[in-house]
């Protein structure tokens, strides 16, 4: 993934996909919806019926589809501003279905209050954690870093989801706990990344200037 491994790596590893998938005619904008539509309506219909394993098997291929929007991108000569937005958009939207899935699983067929709440502070600061270095980029300054970032976030969550799927269908008791430490590693992780970007951003260049008001400007004159 790419925390894990650098993004160079990541992106000459899907270059030769992204150049074919262009090919094909499709756009980087309609890999990244088509990708998020599958991702979500796996996450929504398989993770609350307790199809664990089977959803992680669909959302994973289908996260690992809407990256290759960026060796599109690349392969066409660059992205659009339009394209960016778009994208960031769709991860956000894809990350809520996942872990909201899971929250509804974890109420409704396991019956854990705690599981539930690790994961709904998992759905919570994974939507932060992205917030907080889009607000601070958009006022020149910068909340890189940080323990947990996406990919990890869905690494640790679809592998903790999917071992428990397994689990439960071998009857193998210690695997079904696999979810539940995924989850709490997690929110323990992504609470501290949270802290460590509002601290980036505290301590880049600028960030503690004082923004004057604007001054009304006075009617014109009739």
């Amino acid at each position: 993934m790419l925390s894990f491994f650098g993004r160079e790596t990541f992106a000459k590893a899907t270059a030769p996909l992204g150049k074919a998938l262009v090919q094909t005619g499709l756009t980087p904008d309609a890999v990244t919806v088509i990708g998020t539509t599958v991702s979500v309506a796996a996450a929504l219909t398989l993770f609350p019926t307790g199809h664990l394993f089977w959803g992680t098997i669909v959302i994973w291929l289908f996260v690992m589809f809407d990256m290759l929007d960026g060796a599109m991108a690349r392969a066409r000569g660059g992205g659009t501003k339009y394209g960016a937005v778009l994208d960031a958009t769709c991860d956000r939207v894809a990350d809520g279905a996942i872990f909201g899935g899971l929250a509804w699983w974890a109420v409704y067929h396991e019956h854990s209050r705690w599981l539930f709440f690790a994961t709904l502070v998992v759905l919570v600061t994974s939507q932060v954690i992205s917030y907080a270095k889009a607000r601070a980029e958009a006022t020149g300054l910068s909340a890189d870093g940080g323990l947990i970032e996406r990919p990890d976030r869905l690494v640790i969550g679809l592998a903790g989801a999917g071992l428990t799927g397994i689990g439960g269908h071998w009857d193998i008791e210690w695997l079904t706990w696999a979810v539940h430490v995924a989850m709490w590693t997690l929110a323990v992780l992504s609470i501290v990344t949270v802290f460590q970007r509002v601290l980036a951003v505290r301590n880049s260049p600028g960030a503690r200037d004082v923004i004057t008001p604007a001054q009304p400007q006075a009617p014109e004159a009739p």
